[in-house]
This record gives structure tokens, C-alpha cells and sequence, in this order.
């Protein structure tokens, strides 16, 4: 009997505005001590009331339209009711069947396009950390992170691998980086992605019993927990040993999945609307004022690139990995004259990013796109220098470096350290009339027919000028001098 993997995820981003969901205070409390990002509201004190962040709202919207999903016109917040030492209040303000966003998708795979059900709204818990020793067992409570906006990001059942669930993870980070609405950091707990994982016979409709995996902080932990957790189902099935519904945590040392509690159903939460935050009416005008803030998203970039520019798709992915790099790969296309802007020049653009400039800031950690030390225009002058002869690759190279250390301009550099191709046709008939006379081996051969003496005699001219002669103007003038010697 062969089994298919049915997979639906649940994805909680923090969002990176400067106060919590329903209170003032502040929630950048990253690498602060523990307990002093507190207010009344997120411990839920008598009186303390929630008012909304209407910039949490907004990049929810965000997020909806990135992923096609329709915006509600009317939605509401609900009293998520459990009891669990990181919720102070015994609720949490989440939403139930009013959703902000519904009914989009994500495509992996090229052309698999997994269902977005819901994107809706809600505040982070406290955090909890367990110690867990031979002469200790107790629990730490940090509340700074209680009320910090969340979104989370519902999908339909629609993944049946570890690869695509990889795939769906690295495009939802990469969207919700574009926007700007997140950081969808895992190791720092920004975005914390729940898998519901069952099995069933290969071309079932029927779906077998959901088991969800928590506590996955890295893609391959991810990976590691869903590949287990379907060997494990697929085993129990053959064994006839009965699945249960439950909540497994992942084990990433031992990369196993670990049984934590039995699985709630939502009835299980008692849900009510949220008695002191009154209903949300979005109107179609503020949805498409949203929509107008939105860059050009990663997709639609890179196809842009391919199909347009003629780039490999490897060259398209890279260029488009992150927005501030796509966004600086534009802006010199951007500034080509009409003369230069052809598919070819930019195919040197994207070699040039993705080769130098990657290699340049990854040797300085230092450095990024938001503060190199040159401009779009600066890289234009120095490709169009390029393009036009007056320089060679590897001078270009050399010069690209010393506009990367000091900021200088790339005729600044070129003019001070003399690195023009030499193209002046007397004077590089002096210097290869010397190279000829010094090397009479390489005028024999050439006179017994090896052609391979000029490529010889080439090498030595551009040893000697140090790679700036001009290298076709060379090769006729050695050509020229040989064929008199004859």
C-alpha cells in the first residue's frame, strides 16, 4: 500500500511596529532584561482597556494582499479562553469567524498553488523558558513579549512534502521581508510555523488523523519533525497501532517529534466576541491606499528577469532574494543610457551583482546595500567604461574594489592610477617592436607556421602593461611586425 502526506501549516508572524496590539507600550523589547516591557492591558489588570494599533491592521492588510486574499470589509476580535501560565489574562484577543483576510494562496513548486483559508489577527503570549536538570525543575515568565502584534497565516491542507513545506516557509519569509511588515526571523521566534500532519492511502479523498507539531525554530528542524512525524504515521497505519490526535513538539537533537498534550478543537476555547473592541469596517479606499505601498514582490520580479532580461534563473532568483539588492540591480539598469540598455549589458549587470558585489559583502560583514559607499550612477559610469573598451574585466575589477573601500568615483581611480586601456597605436607598436626583439624563439616558430607564437607574444604585451593594452589592436600589430620579418 502506497500513502500521501497531507499537510496544512499555521504560521505566527510578529509584525515590527513599535507598540503592542492593543496597548502604548513599546514592543521592541529584543535583547532587554526580562519583565520590563509590561503594562497593564497584556497582564490583563482590572481596568486596563485594549485599543487597536491601527498599524498592526494595516500590515495585516499587507499581508492579505501580498498572498491574493480578499479583504473583509467588516471584521471583529474574540476571546480565545485557555489556561496556561503564558497567558496572564486566561484569554487571548485573537479572531475566530471574522477574519481580517481570507481565501488567498502561495504557489511552490512553479505551479502548485497552496490555499491561503485565513490570515487573522491576534497578540503574542508571555514567554516561557523550562529548566529542566538534575537539581532544578522550574519555569522562567518573561511577559515582554505579551502583546506584541501577531498575524497568523492559516493554509488549507494543500502540502504533501517536507520540500514544499520548505518552499511555502522560504516565499512567506522572503513576502513578509518585502513588505517590510516583519523581520521572519525563526531562530529569534518572529515567525513560528505549526505543522498539521496526517496520512493517507495514495488517491484517498478521506483524511486520516491530524497531529500537530510545535516547537520548530530553524527550516531544517521543520524539515527533520515533518519527515518523522509522516514515517511515524505511515508505521503506525502498517502496525495498526491508532493515531491520536494530539500536539507533538520536535525534538531537533534527536530529530523526532515528542507527544505534549492531547489537540484542542476550537470548541475547546469557548470563543466570544471581544466585549471592549468594537467591530473593524474596512472601506475599499483604504484597502487600495494600502495596496499603492506595496513594492513589486519577489515573483513577479524574477519573471521579470527572465523573461524580459534573458537571465538564468538561477542569476533571476538571486537578484531577487532580497528587495534592497533587487531593488539597487534596477536602479542601475535604470540609469543605462538608451545606447547601452540591451540584454547583453544587463547580463553583465547581474554577473556583476551576484558575482563582486556579493563576494564584497560578504568579506565585509559590515557593510550592506543600505551603506556601500558609491551610487547607481557611479556602477554605470564604470560598466559603460566597460562596455566601451576604454577598460578591460579585470581592471574593472580592480577598480570596482577601490570604489567598494574608499567611495571614490571610477574615473577618479581610472585617471589617478593610469588604468586606461592603452589603445594608442604608436605607442604600443614601441613596446611590442621590443617585445619581438627580445624573444626571437617566438618569431622562428611564427616562421615555421605556429601560430601559437602571437598568443605567446600577446601574453608578454599584456604582462607588460599590466592587462591595459588593448588586446585587438595588439594582436594586429603583432601580426603586422611578424608577417615584415618573414
Amino acid at each position: 500500500m502506497q500513502f500521501e502526506a497531507v499537510i496544512g501549516l499555521e504560521t505566527h508572524v510578529q509584525l515590527n511596529t513599535n507598540s503592542k496590539m492593543f496597548s502604548q507600550s513599546s514592543s521592541k523589547y529584543q535583547n532587554s532584561e526580562p519583565n520590563t516591557y509590561v503594562d497593564p492591558t497584556s497582564m490583563g489588570l482590572p481596568g486596563a482597556l485594549p485599543v487597536v494599533n491601527i498599524n498592526a491592521v494595516e500590515s495585516a492588510i499587507k499581508i492579505g494582499l501580498a498572498l491574493d486574499c480578499g479583504i473583509s470589509s467588516f471584521t471583529k476580535f474574540d476571546r480565545k479562553q485557555y489556561f496556561y501560565p503564558d497567558l496572564m489574562k486566561g484569554y487571548q484577543i485573537s479572531q475566530f469567524d471574522e477574519p481580517i483576510c481570507t481565501e488567498g494562496f502561495l504557489t511552490v513548486s512553479n505551479t502548485k498553488k497552496i490555499r491561503i483559508n485565513r490570515v487573522h489577527m491576534e497578540e503574542d503570549v508571555a514567554k516561557l523558558t523550562h529548566v529542566n536538570n538534575s537539581s532544578s525543575n522550574y519555569s522562567l515568565l518573561d511577559i515582554n513579549r505579551s502583546g506584541t502584534p501577531l498575524m497568523e497565516i492559516v493554509t488549507e491542507p494543500d502540502l504533501s512534502s517536507s520540500k514544499e513545506v520548505i518552499e511555502y516557509i522560504e516565499k512567506l519569509q522572503q513576502i513578509i521581508r518585502y513588505i517590510g511588515v516583519g523581520s521572519a526571523n525563526m531562530e529569534e521566534g518572529s515567525f513560528r510555523c505549526d505543522a498539521n500532519i496526517s496520512v493517507r492511502e495514495k488517491g484517498s479523498d478521506l483524511l486520516g488523523t491530524k497531529v500537530e507539531i510545535k516547537n520548530m525554530n530553524r527550516i531544517s528542524a521543520v524539515a527533520n519533525a515533518v519527515d518523522y512525524e509522516i514515517k511515524r504515521q505511515i508505521k503506525c497505519i502498517e502496525t495498526k497501532e491508532k493515531i491520536i490526535q494530539e500536539t507533538r513538539v520536535g525534538s531537533e537533537e534527536k530529530s523526532i517529534t515528542i507527544p505534549q498534550r492531547t489537540k484542542e478543537e476550537s470548541n475547546d476555547y469557548r470563543y466570544f466576541p471581544e466585549p471592549d473592541i468594537p467591530p473593524l469596517r474596512i472601506d475599499n479606499k483604504w484597502i487600495e491606499e494600502i495596496k499603492n505601498k506595496i513594492p513589486t514582490l519577489p515573483e513577479k520580479r524574477k519573471n521579470k528577469y527572465l523573461y524580459d532580461y534573458g537571465l538564468s534563473p538561477y542569476d533571476a532568483n538571486l537578484l531577487a532574494s532580497e528587495i534592497k539588492f533587487s531593488d539597487f540591480f534596477e536602479k542601475i539598469v535604470h540609469e543605462l543610457p538608451k545606447t547601452h540598455k540591451n540584454n547583453e549589458t544587463i547580463k553583465y549587470i547581474a554577473n556583476l551583482m551576484n558575482g563582486e558585489f556579493n563576494r564584497l559583502l560578504n568579506i565585509d560583514t559590515s557593510m550592506s546595500i543600505l551603506n556601500i559607499k558609491f551610487t547607481a550612477e557611479d556602477l554605470v559610469d564604470l560598466i559603460i567604461s566597460y562596455k566601451e573598451n576604454k577598460i578591460n574585466n579585470k581592471i574593472l575589477k580592480t577598480v570596482f574594489e577601490e570604489m567598494w573601500l574608499t567611495g571614490k568615483t571610477s574615473k577618479q581611480i581610472i585617471s589617478s592610477k593610469n588604468l586606461a586601456i592603452i589603445s594608442n597605436t604608436k605607442e604600443l607598436e614601441e613596446k611590442i617592436n621590443n617585445i619581438i626583439e627580445n624573444n626571437p624563439k617566438a618569431v622562428e616558430d611564427f616562421k615555421a607556421g605556429k601560430e601559437q607564437s602571437k598568443k605567446f607574444l600577446l601574453g608578454q604585451v599584456m604582462r607588460e602593461t599590466k592587462g591595459q593594452a588593448d588586446p585587438v589592436i595588439s594582436e594586429e600589430i603583432i601580426t603586422n611586425l611578424l608577417e615584415q620579418k618573414k
